[in-house]
């Protein structure tokens, strides 16, 4: 058992290692060496954990999900939800990485999804993500539709749909500048606002 826990601990140590050069140099700055200089490991002890380079990024592009997927669940246990849609706004804001503090998990994210556009196995990793984000955003867009007061979107999957597109294009609008956090997180806001404004119709 003591060596199958330190298997998980070093392969969470050589992904927050592919992490911090992604974060520096983009994924094309990323090598087996590199990785194992920053984590502090043989190329050996990398090998061991991974078999190829691919597999070490599938492994580091998942850790950054769950790494974001726990700060919504911490943001929603320390501001409790008065509702569904306070819960959507929430989760909204956080996958979104507008904060300073979220920068660099914003620069490895994007670098990974462009990455996943000629890469098969990323590109599964991240639809799967995607996947799980849509769902939860389709069950909470349809609960918070469901008070006497709001006529909610008629089309709850495509609202959520249209959610995650809009947070990862202010993620990267952030990111090279073309909106500040704030007008960044003013669109998200105004956005959620319009879905208990009327029916969602087109």
């Amino acid at each position: 058992m003591p060596r199958q826990v330190d298997h998980v601990s070093r392969r969470r140590l050589i992904a927050e290692a592919v992490c911090h050069l992604a974060d520096e140099r983009g994924l094309e700055g990323v090598t087996l060496r590199d990785v194992a200089a920053r984590a502090q490991v043989s190329m050996g002890a990398v090998q061991r954990c991974f078999r190829t380079k691919e597999e070490m990024l599938v492994f580091a592009l998942a850790h950054i999900g769950e790494r974001i997927s726990e700060r919504v669940q911490a943001r929603l246990v320390r501001s409790p939800a008065q509702s569904a849609g306070t819960a959507l706004g929430h989760a909204a804001t956080e996958i979104s990485l507008l904060r300073e503090e979220h920068r660099a998990d914003a620069r490895v994210w994007l670098a990974f999804v462009a990455q996943a556009a000629v890469s098969k196995a990323l590109a599964r990793t991240l639809k799967a993500s995607y996947a799980t984000l849509q769902e939860a955003f389709t069950r909470l867009i349809s609960e918070a539709g469901e008070g006497p007061d709001r006529a909610g979107p008629r089309d709850p999957q495509r609202e959520a749909r249209t959610l995650l597109a809009l947070a990862d294009g202010l993620t990267a609008h952030v990111l090279i500048g073309h909106l500040t956090p704030q007008e960044a997180h003013d669109v998200l806001h105004a956005h959620l606002a319009s879905l208990w404004e009327q029916p969602g119709t087109i």
